[in-house]
């Protein structure tokens, strides 16, 4: 059958090797034909161009298939034995094959550049997952016969279990990741840490406590926790609402404990190590005094059953509004805050009466915003509420401490393009414009675009896309780098739209086939990060009218781009207007059939 035709060349190429004495990847063989026909959708491999060769070694194998360096030699010495064989068998013509075969031996150094790229590329970021990997089962990286017993145990697993591991690894990874903030310099949170109330309260209950005996949990006694409560100006419970907070006091006491600001064993209370470190003149050692207590101040960890006070269930639940405060831009209105914490709420504990919790939670966060704005961790702001710098700073710090990525506003500047292009995708649209500029900035143009151009060339549709987009950033004095690297197919188009923007000579405009070609890898790449229907959305921003687009989507099918057929199934499944959307359906189902075909064949 025509769709098994892959299978039935590499049994006649096998057979022809063996009667003139060749030897022959056959593995490797079936690859590049399965390319060919899956990938490339060619009949036949008599279809099979100089064109189309490069392409397949340039544009379709990388994007595919993972090699190694290692193993360039083995792939070009199979091709050449299949262009060999067409040509002896008379499947393509003798200059048709001399063509083919000059073709592989004019293109080979690029590709085993590209695939020496990809490869180190690959390895580094297998690199950085096993390490997460490792991190994440409690191993330091530091142990190096912990991690080496590590990895024995992991290669030991069965495949699947393996898999399935890494894939968690990569959703937890993906999901523990916040937008940048705007660093502050530690001089002045160290400063916001002297100065804030939580360290003048918690200094002052030290220095009241001072050495005295305590109850058989080492709490104060009732006497003494009234004498205390005075002392402090904590008498009178702080009060919002329905809510009033009785409990202050004890919060304060355990978080001073926890953060050996006050020792307390064995029924006897003294100053601990970190009373002397809040009221230091050294930063660091104020700010590493002062982390603890914000942690053990806003995770409490209170065990809820149902009937709690909704003090102590909000105070459970303010890491979850803290850090959404640090991802906002802007500040966020509490009405909005007390909408997401009441969901969160409702689906973690069993409530039996959700609607008269819902007002009891109200007064509770509002009550819980109020103290810490007294404390200095949150400021009121318009008509919302943010966190204030010494707050970006503490929550900043417990995020990293629980493994999240949380980047800070210039610090790629530093980097290569490949990391700045990595690290961008964290960033929301200002401040990665800010980002880009020190970058820029700190970088020559021609050097930042033969950078950028190595990213397009080995990277994904998403990183080709974001790479184009921080190129046009760059003047026409890299234009000559820029030319030069017009002969890559995943660069050309790319390179023509920019050298058309600088006013350079050598610009042209693309030909029709380019244009589709850059759509795909347009939309390929807002898959990658977004939800198809966003990723339509966004696409559409720019895209020609309906009856054009109805044009252009029955063209894209044919397009020689790997992502093609998920980009029409997401067009297909979100395009607004109902004829481009079915015409989408369909072309999808013409470039997937190939690789159907092939499967029903066999």
């Amino acid at each position: 059958m025509a769709d098994n035709w892959v299978e039935s060349t590499a049994g006649d190429l096998r057979r022809w090797a063996g009667e003139h004495g060749e030897t022959l990847d056959e593995q490797g063989v079936r690859v590049l034909l399965g390319l060919v026909h899956e990938e490339m959708g060619l009949a036949g491999p008599g279809e099979l161009t100089p064109d189309g060769l490069r392409a397949l070694l340039l544009e379709v194998f990388p994007e595919t298939v993972v090699a190694a360096g290692e193993d360039v030699p083995a792939v070009l010495d199979a091709l050449r034995k299949i262009v060999a064989y067409l040509g002896k068998t008379g499947a393509v013509s003798e200059p048709a094959a001399a063509a083919l075969a000059a073709e592989i031996d004019r293109t080979g150094p690029e590709f085993a550049e590209m695939v020496a790229a990809v490869d180190s590329e690959e390895r580094q970021a297998a690199a950085e997952v096993i390490g997460g990997l490792i991190q994440a089962d409690g191993v330091s990286l530091d142990d190096q016969e912990a991690v080496d017993a590590w990895v024995r145990g992991f290669e030991e697993l069965p495949e699947a279990e393996r898999y399935a591991r890494t894939e968690e690894y990569l959703r937890r990874a993906g999901e523990l990741a916040v937008p940048p903030v705007r660093p502050v310099p530690r001089a002045a949170v160290a400063a916001a840490a002297r100065g804030s109330r939580l360290t003048s309260t918690i200094l002052s209950l030290a220095d009241w406590t001072g050495e005295r005996a305590l109850t058989e949990h080492d709490t104060l006694t009732e006497a003494d926790a009234g004498a205390a409560a005075a002392a402090l100006g904590l008498e009178v419970p702080r009060r919002y609402g329905q809510m009033e907070d009785e409990g202050e006091l004890e919060r304060l006491w355990w978080a001073a404990v926890e953060a050996n600001v006050i020792a307390a064993e064995q029924g006897t209370a003294a100053q601990g190590p970190a009373c002397d470190d809040l009221r230091s003149g050294d930063d660091e050692a104020v700010l590493a005094a002062w982390l603890p207590l914000f942690e053990a101040i806003v995770v409490p960890g209170h065990d809820y059953v149902d009937g709690l006070d909704a003090v102590e269930l909000v105070q459970n639940e303010m890491t979850g509004v803290l850090i959404h405060l640090y991802e906002q831009e802007e500040p966020t209105e509490p009405e909005i805050l007390a909408g997401a914490l009441l969901g969160h709420i409702e689906e973690a504990y069993d409530l039996s009466d959700t609607e008269a919790m819902a007002a009891l939670v109200w007064d509770a966060l509002l009550l819980e915003l109020a103290t810490l704005e007294d404390w200095g961790i949150v400021e009121p702001s318009g008509d919302g509420c943010a966190l204030t710098p010494l707050g970006v700073w503490a929550v900043r710090e417990l995020l990293l401490a629980d493994g999240f990525t949380a980047p800070l506003i210039g610090e790629l500047a530093g980097s290569r393009a490949s990391e700045l292009i990595e690290g961008l995708t964290w960033y929301r649209p200002e401040a990665a414009d800010e980002e880009i500029g020190g970058w820029l900035a700190a970088n020559d143009p021609k050097d930042a675009a033969a950078d950028l151009l190595d990213v397009m060339r080995t990277g994904g549709p998403g990183a080709r896309n974001l790479a184009a987009a921080v190129l046009h950033r760059i003047g026409p004095e890299a234009a000559g780098v820029v030319r030069a690297a017009q002969e890559h197919p995943l660069v050309s188009p790319y390179a023509a739209l920019w050298l058309n923007a600088v006013g350079d000579p050598s610009g042209r405009e693309l030909a029709r086939e380019e244009y589709l070609w850059v759509f795909v890898d347009t939309v390929a790449g807002m898959l990658e990060t977004a939800e198809p229907e966003e990723a339509v959305e966004a696409a559409l921003i720019d895209a020609p009218p309906e009856a054009e687009m109805k044009v252009m989507v029955d063209e894209l099918w044919r397009t020689q781009h790997p992502g093609v057929a998920d980009v029409l199934e997401a067009l297909g499944a979100h395009h607004p207007d109902k004829a481009t959307a079915k015409a989408a359906r369909t072309a999808a189902y013409k470039a997937r059939s190939a690789f159907q075909g092939a499967h029903r064949g066999v």
